[in-house]
This record gives C-alpha cells, sequence and structure tokens, in this order.
C-alpha cells in the first residue's frame, strides 16, 4: 500500500511532497518509450477518417475506374477513327456545332456501320462510337465540358438504339470460339486479345453509368429515356434473360477456363452498376422496406439506419506504448494509476471529468492486456506537455455535450419474449404454455412489467412474416390457392440466376481471391490480369513502377466491384424473400466465404485503406484534355494527396457487412468464426478510425463473445464497453456470458440442414411448376391428348423441319417398349 501511496503522490498538484515534478517511468521502461514511440505516435495521432458511405463514389471517379493505365493510348485511336469517318460524312463542321437532328443522323450512320460483315470495319465504327461516350475530348478544353458532352452523348446514343445494336454485338463476341481457342492457345494473354469485348463493355459501361446518375438540372426527356432503360435492362424485351444474367454468364465463363481473354473488370464493373440500376441503390432500399412493412401491416421502422451510422463518431484506434509501460510498473510491483486521463471516447455518453481519478476502475485497469481493444489513450505528446505544465497552468476541463442515451432503439423478437416467459412459467408454476404470450396467471408482479416492457420494444421484420407465410402455404397448397408472386426486378434477376446461382457465386469469390492482397500467386488460380497487360512487357523501371500501381488498382477496383454487387444482391433478395436470401448465403458460405474474408482483412489494413495506387494526371478525363508531364519515380511513389483511399475503405465495409449478413442469427457459422480464429483479426480492424467501419467489426466481435471464453471478455473490458454503446441492444440477449439457450454445439449441424430442407421447399414450390403435376387431373383419352394446342416459341416454325429430322426421323422407334406400358 505504501508503495501504491507514493506512485500516487508523484501526481502532480495533489500537495504531496515532489509536488510539480512530472512523473517519470522506470529507467527501463522510459528506453521502451522511447523505442516505442516513433512507432506509435503514427496509430495514436491517427485522425479520423472523413468518409461518407454511399451506393458508389464521385461520377468523375467511377468513370475513370473504367480505364486502365495500359489503355491510355487507346483514347487517340478512338478519336482517330471518329475524325476520319465524321470528316467523310460532315465537311467542315465539329460535333458540337452540330444540331440534334444533325447528330442523330450521324449516329445513324455510325449504327449502321457496326453491321458490315468486315471484323475491322465493325470495329472502327465501335470506336467512334466509344468516342462520343467518352465525351469528344478533342473539341474540349476543360474536364467539366468532356464530362457535359459525354452525358449528352450517351443519353443521344440510348435514344438511337445503340444499346440493342451493341448487345447483340456483345453476344457474337461471346459466343466467338476463334478468339476463345487462340486465347487459350497463348502462353500469356494480353490487352491485344480483349479489343473488342473492351470497346463495347466500355459504351454499354459508359451508357449504364451516365444515364444511371440523376442531376436536377436533367430535362424530363432524359428522365423518361432513364425510366425507359432501367425497364429494358430489368424486364428484357428482346430475350428471355436480364442483361445482368448475361455478364453473369461472362464471369462464370471466365472462370471455368474456357473464355481466359474476358476482361474481367470492366464485366465485373458493369454487372455492379446494372444491378445498382435495376434493383435500387441503399437509400432506394430503405424506401422500399418502409413501403413493404406499411403494406404487410408492420409499424414503421424506429430509426434510419443509414442517418444514424451518419452521426455515429468513430471510437479511438488501438494504442500500446502505455499499456507496455503499465505492465513493466505492475511487475515491478508498483500499482499505479494513470496520471492523467484524456476523455475516453468510449465514454461518449458519459460526460466525466478527465481529470478525476476513478479507484473503482484501477484494478480493471491492470486486468487489461497489451492488445485491449479500443483505448481511447491521450495522445503522447500532448500528454508529456500537460505534465511538465505543473498545477499553476493546467489547462481548462472543456466539457464536451453528447447527446444521451444509445444510438439505436432496442429490438425484441418474439423468441425472445417466449424463452423469456417459459423459463418464468419453469421456475414459478413448473410448466409451460408453449408459445402462449398473453397468459402471466401466477407469475409474480416484477415478470408482468418485464414482459409489458418487452412486448414495447419487439420488432416484427418482414422476414418473420414472409417464413410464416411460407409455412402456412406449405401446410396447406390446395386450400390456400396459388401464391400472388409480383413481377419485380428483383424477382425476375432470381428466377433467371435461381439454377445457376451455385456456380455465379463460385465464380465471384474465386474472383475475389485471386484479386485480394494477401493472396499468393499460384499457377492453378485464375489470371486476372489479362485486360490491364500490355503486348509488350515494361523494360524500363519507371515502367514496371506504373505497371506497379496499374495491377494493385486493377485489384483494387475488382475487389470494390465485387463486394458491392454481392451486398446488393443480398440485401435486395432478403427484402424480395428470404428465403432467396438464405439461398444465396448458403452458397456463399459452403464456397468459403466466411475465411476468404477474414483472410482478406488479415493484413495491415492501414496501409491497405491509406494505399495510393492511383496517377491523378493519367486518370480520364484529366489525360484527354491536359498535356501529360513527364512520370518520374517520385511522383509514381508520391500518388495523389487524399488521406485515404475511398474505394478500399468502401470495399472493406462492404466485405464486413457481407460477413453480418452470412453470421446473423447462424450459430453454426458464428462458430466458423471462432474456429478461424477471427477475433483479432477484426480487432486489429477497429484502428480505422471510421464509424461505420467500426460498428460493423464490433457487431462481428459481439455475436462470437460468448463463444471466446471468460478471460478474453475480462482482458477486452474496452471492447466490451465499445460493443455496448455503439451496438444496437437486443433485450435478453447473453451475449456477453455464453449461457444462450441457442449456443448449443450440437444443433449447428441441424440448423443448417432445417434450413437447406426449408429452401429447397421454397424453390421447388414457386419455381418447379413441373412439381405440381401430381395435384392435376390426368387425361386418359387418346384423342383428346392429341387434340390439345400446345404453346409453341414464335421461331419454331423456322427450325421446324430441322427439328424434325433430328428428333423423329433419325430416331429408331422401339416398337416393343410399347409392350412394358400396356
Amino acid at each position: 500500500m505504501e508503495e501504491a501511496g507514493a506512485a500516487g503522490s508523484a501526481l502532480p498538484g495533489d500537495g504531496a511532497p515532489g509536488k510539480g515534478r512530472p512523473l517519470q517511468p522506470p529507467a527501463k521502461g522510459r528506453e521502451l518509450f522511447r523505442s516505442q514511440r516513433k512507432e506509435s505516435e503514427g496509430s495514436v495521432d491517427c485522425p479520423s477518417v472523413e468518409f461518407e458511405y454511399g451506393d458508389a463514389d464521385g461520377y468523375t471517379a467511377e468513370l475513370s475506374e473504367l480505364y486502365s493505365y495500359t489503355e491510355e493510348p487507346e483514347f487517340t485511336i478512338n478519336r482517330k477513327c471518329f475524325e476520319e469517318d465524321f470528316q467523310t460524312q460532315v465537311q467542315g463542321k465539329r460535333w458540337p456545332e452540330l444540331d440534334q437532328a444533325q447528330q442523330k443522323a450521324y449516329v445513324m450512320r455510325l449504327l449502321d456501320g457496326l453491321e458490315v460483315v468486315d471484323r475491322d470495319k465493325r470495329l472502327k465504327a465501335a470506336r467512334a462510337v466509344l468516342y462520343l461516350a467518352q465525351g469528344v475530348f478533342g473539341e474540349c478544353d476543360m474536364e467539366a465540358e468532356v464530362l457535359h458532352w459525354s452525358r449528352h452523348n450517351n443519353f443521344l446514343l440510348y435514344q438511337m438504339g445503340t444499346f440493342s445494336a451493341f448487345l447483340e454485338l456483345l453476344n457474337m463476341e461471346i459466343d466467338n470460339s476463334q478468339a476463345c481457342s487462340s486465347a487459350l492457345r497463348k502462353p500469356a494473354i494480353s490487352l491485344a486479345d480483349s479489343t473488342e469485348l473492351r470497346v463495347l463493355l466500355s459504351v454499354l459501361y459508359l451508357m449504364v453509368e451516365n444515364i444511371r446518375v440523376e442531376a436536377e438540372a436533367d430535362p424530363p426527356e432524359w428522365q423518361s429515356s432513364r425510366e425507359t432503360f432501367r425497364t429494358e435492362l430489368s424486364f428484357p424485351v428482346h430475350s428471355e434473360e436480364p442483361f445482368a444474367l448475361l455478364l453473369f454468364t461472362m464471369v462464370a465463363k471466365f472462370c471455368s477456363g474456357h473464355a481466359p481473354h474476358f476482361p474481367m473488370k470492366k464485366v465485373l464493373l458493369l454487372l455492379w452498376k446494372v444491378l445498382l440500376f435495376t434493383l435500387g441503390g441503399f437509400e432506394a432500399l430503405q424506401a422500399m422496406k418502409m413501403k413493404k412493412r406499411e403494406e404487410l401491416g408492420l409499424p414503421p421502422l424506429p430509426e434510419d439506419s443509414i442517418q444514424v451510422m451518419r452521426r455515429m463518431r468513430a471510437a479511438s484506434p488501438p494504442t500500446y506504448t502505455i499499456e507496455l509501460l503499465d505492465q513493466q510498473s505492475s511487475k515491478r510491483g508498483h500499482r499505479s494509476r494513470r496520471p492523467l486521463v484524456k476523455q475516453d471516447s468510449l465514454d461518449i455518453y458519459n460526460e466525466r471529468d478527465p481529470f478525476k481519478n476513478d479507484e473503482a476502475g484501477v484494478d480493471e485497469e491492470e486486468n487489461d492486456d497489451v492488445d485491449s481493444g479500443i483505448e481511447g489513450e491521450l495522445d503522447l505528446m500532448e500528454r508529456d506537455a500537460i505534465i511538465q505544465a505543473g498545477p499553476a497552468q493546467r489547462p481548462p476541463i472543456e466539457r464536451v455535450s453528447f447527446p444521451k442515451g444509445l444510438p439505436w432503439a432496442p429490438k425484441v423478437r418474439q423468441k425472445d419474449i417466449e424463452h423469456f416467459l417459459e423459463a418464468s412459467r419453469n421456475k414459478f408454476i413448473g410448466f409451460t404454455l408453449g408459445q402462449d404470450t398473453d397468459t402471466l396467471v401466477g407469475l409474480p408482479r416484477p415478470i408482468h412489467e418485464s414482459v409489458k416492457t418487452l412486448k414495447q420494444h419487439k420488432y416484427v421484420s418482414i422476414s418473420d412474416v414472409q417464413i410464416k407465410n411460407e409455412e402456412e402455404l406449405e401446410k396447406c397448397p390446395m386450400s390456400l390457392g396459388e401464391e400472388e408472386v409480383q413481377e419485380t426486378p428483383c424477382e425476375m434477376l432470381y428466377r433467371a440466376m435461381l439454377y445457376n446461382l451455385p456456380q455465379y457465386m463460385i465464380a465471384l469469390l474465386k474472383i475475389l481471391l485471386a484479386a485480394a492482397p494477401t493472396s499468393k500467386a499460384k499457377t492453378d488460380s485464375i489470371n486476372i490480369l489479362a485486360d490491364v497487360l500490355p503486348e509488350e512487357m515494361p523494360i524500363t523501371v519507371l515502367q514496371s513502377m506504373k505497371l506497379g500501381v496499374d495491377v494493385n488498382r486493377h485489384k483494387e477496383i475488382i475487389v470494390k466491384s465485387i463486394s458491392a454487387s454481392l451486398l446488393l444482391l443480398l440485401k435486395h433478395f432478403k427484402l424480395n424473400h428470404i428465403y432467396q436470401f438464405e439461398y444465396v448465403s448458403q452458397h456463399l458460405v459452403f464456397a468459403n466465404c466466411i475465411p476468404l474474408i477474414l483472410k482478406f482483412f488479415n493484413q495491415n489494413i492501414m496501409s491497405y485503406i491509406t494505399a495510393k495506387n492511383s496517377i491523378s494526371v493519367l486518370d480520364y478525363p484529366h489525360c484527354t484534355v491536359h498535356e501529360l508531364p513527364e512520370l518520374t519515380a517520385e511522383s509514381l511513389e508520391a500518388g495523389d494527396n487524399h488521406q485515404f483511399c475511398w474505394r478500399n475503405l468502401f470495399s472493406c465495409i462492404n466485405l464486413l457487412r457481407l460477413l453480418n449478413k452470412l453470421t446473423k442469427w447462424k450459430h453454426s457459422r458464428t462458430m466458423m468464426l471462432v474456429v478461424f480464429k477471427s477475433a483479432p483479426i477484426l480487432k486489429r480492424a477497429l484502428k480505422v478510425k471510421q464509424a461505420m467501419m467500426q460498428l460493423y467489426v464490433l457487431k462481428l466481435l459481439k455475436i462470437q463473445t460468448k463463444y471466446l471464453g471468460r478471460q478474453w471478455r475480462k482482458s477486452n473490458m474496452k471492447t466490451m464497453s465499445a460493443i455496448y454503446q455503439k451496438v444496437r441492444h437486443r433485450m435478453n440477449d447473453d451475449w456477453a456470458y455464453g449461457n444462450d439457450i441457442d449456443a448449443r454445439p450440437w444443433d449447428f449441424q441441424a440448423e443448417e440442414c432445417t434450413l437447406r430442407a426449408n429452401i429447397e421447399a421454397f424453390n421447388s414450390r414457386r419455381y418447379d411448376k413441373s412439381q405440381d403435376s401430381e395435384f392435376a387431373p390426368v387425361d386418359n383419352c387418346l384423342q383428346s391428348v392429341l387434340g390439345q394446342r400446345l404453346e409453341l416459341p414464335e421461331d419454331f416454325h423456322y427450325s421446324y423441319e430441322l427439328w424434325l429430322e433430328r428428333e423423329v426421323f433419325s430416331q429408331p422407334i422401339r416398337w416393343e417398349e410399347l409392350l412394358h406400358y400396356q
């Protein structure tokens, strides 16, 4: 106790001997303090990341990411193709000088050029169209002009039917067996192998992106074109499948090894933007959710989750130096309290005196281990300054007012109320009443109050209603009749994807694995660099550095587009029907999505988020209107001057949200997080001072806390406090102690099997119409069966003779088999 008192009396200004002397750590501690100082200053003084999450990055950034830096010379080729043709058709005028009728007439002539037999002439016409879509940059002096003409031209191109023409050409290129076999024979695939596909996909992407993005100044005809285009992409008129399905097919074909020359980055970017355009972004999803709850007669949502997260403050990242000093002090037998405690960012909702010594908290602080979650410690430099200032110069205490209470309204499930009443009845009465939550006879008054509170916060989700309806349809298929399914874009897409959905999910995860920064190059992994590697490999150090930046940027964009696409699919399928969501989720889990995401985060996440893999002078549209300066090794290393990389932080948040979607309320999948030792990986991700990212990390830590043991909880109390303050409370959720009824390990396999059976029953009932034939009456009359009119496809009469030859005349008739059916 004397030692503790001596340590305590060294605090400045407490009236003890040695008043005003700065607290000095032990000699070894001072050495460690100095040696660690440089390393830890960066993490202690980590500024908050000013990042606003959204559907996509800014308009210019999204356009620039379409092009690799290796493709830069092709801008000039596109311009040359356009100008050669334009001068022959319209002499003495520039594109901006033409009126709309003349522009339309010229576009029609270009589209006619796409129908010629000569492949080279078709490519030249396609490049001229691409130059128009890129904003006729040869006629512009500023980037804003390029973007203005790009937007104008893309609406014009769509109105003239360019999308349908390019869709036909894309189908031709996908089925081009000569290009596929040529690529398969080559030892190394480069940009030259995918020239036609890249031109076509670039035009389609520019049309989708320019028409998707809304602006206040858009004229009425543009708004009407936008709605028509959205409908055309969602509900196909010419083909039997949505446009997104064609892109999914390209991804699957690429991963199967049959088409290694497909430019995957452009395909994935286009797929993401088509899903975003046809299904809707996160704000549109929130509006659809509110509308659906209203239709089902459910109460409105307690809050808008997007707005709540935007208001949240990030907690301070972990620091390690002071903990190391404390540990060394405690080993020497000193029970020293921390001299000054700055207002911890975790105490966001308790206004506490930063200079007040908390006696009760001493033991808890000493028990924290070195890596103890989020630590809101004082900056080292600031700490020294205040200690050395002495009592006379103590700075005034700044009280910051924060809103009282928690950011989220608590929720209670029907299941939670049933479990609570079951336990209460067993305790006080000795028997239970099943799912009855209204009868409270024999229970004491406090239990009545508890049930009343639980019911006040009861939350019924859309998924709960859908599961209940599905159970009723399975029980009474005849009496309830056929379900009315609303033909939404989401429903159309699911129906089209259904039978090949496992292949699509595996293909996306294969590409994500190949693009992850933690992945090592393997001989059997797929080559995702076909549309970034030049024909001639670099020969100088500068060229190698530029290609290195390009390759890293290329991988980052692929990760961004896949993570956003998967998240959009899961969120929209969950709203459309819970079993559609569960079907996709289960196939992602079976394809090892959970360990893949954990592997992605098992890196220096701060380095990934602050990576500068971009060369701003080569970004579109800057490179089209400015003279390119001479690149040097120093300028390439410096990168841009942004605090963080938007796409990488966006990807990280998307992957964390994806992991949350897959594991929420699934105890078997939560155990996968525990088995793969995800807790230390996730805790490292808390270093990023961004509220939304920290929230999703804390959610993932919360669901597995009960399985991590008492020692982990004891040594990570700051993380536990952060979970209490930032994550939504579920009343009666015993997440921190492991006494949950659902945490029984022997139920895990049964849980997945039951879910799979429910999904198969749903898919069979709604989409496999042949299964309903057992309920239909059987017609045994030969004449009436032969007299029935069958609905045949419109083009069947064209191939009728071929069908007869193949299916009837060339097939031997085995008359003896008829005897078996007598």
